[in-house]
């Protein structure tokens, strides 16, 4: 139904040995990454353990093709990460702008993009920026709102052919969500809102990981 997919998120989207090598994961077959730094967190886990149970695998299996799960925990879409870290190596922008210019969606074809990002644009307090659509520079892709609509249109002029939704999480700054959305509309891009996700430490449960599963399947089966 998806056919080819490809996934562009952060770590709502990773697992462990699912994602390209020296990316960061969130969800571990040990359990989430901070277990390891402090077992004693164990009996407030979050309790995704395999990767059947992240909302991806199953969607994938029952429906298409993973191309490319092009994830990494902590990360945000524009250039400034935590604490005003220089993100410019491994924020969405970047990942996608060496994915096109190396050629890779003309190597690979991609029937289906889900782009899933956002949250830690809003956790981090990146700097906002000014909502411009065109003529970017390089301050520019620091600050989330112009960075997002850079992607936007990087992804829809590169990957004319491809299908675009865009999974946008709850309890996001308003400023984010009204912007998305807005991107979105004028690219003819999807927007797929969730609502009521089941989490641990901002982080989907195995409950919240179905719930997002059936959120996105509900969504795509209503537009076919």
């Amino acid at each position: 139904m998806l056919g080819n997919i490809f996934i562009l998120g952060d770590s709502y989207s990773t697992f462990e040995g699912y994602i390209p090598e020296g990316y960061a994961s969130y969800y571990f077959e040990k359990g989430p990454y901070y277990l390891e730094e402090d077992p004693d967190k164990r009996p407030n886990a979050n309790d995704v353990s395999k990767v059947e149970q992240t909302w991806w695998y199953p969607l994938v299996k029952e429906n298409g093709n993973l191309i490319l799960n092009c994830s990494w925990s902590g990360t945000t879409i524009c250039n400034t990460g935590y604490n005003g870290t220089d993100n410019s190596k491994n924020s969405f922008v970047a990942r996608i702008k060496k994915l096109t210019d190396e050629g890779f969606f003309k190597e690979n074809k991609i029937d289906t993009l889900f782009l899933f990002g956002g949250t830690n644009d809003s956790w981090a307090n990146a700097p906002l920026g000014k909502a411009i659509y065109s003529g970017w520079n390089k301050e520019d892709l620091n600050c989330v709102l112009p960075a997002f609509s850079y992607l936007v249109d990087l992804l829809v002029k590169r990957l004319d052919a491809v299908k675009i939704y865009c999974i946008l999480n709850n309890e996001l700054k308003d400023e984010i969500s009204r912007f998305y959305r807005s991107v979105c509309r004028e690219n003819g891009i999807d927007v797929i809102e969730l609502h009521d996700i089941d989490k641990v430490c901002g982080h989907p449960t195995v409950k919240g990981m179905g719930q997002i599963k059936d959120q996105v399947l509900d969504y795509v089966k209503s537009r076919m």
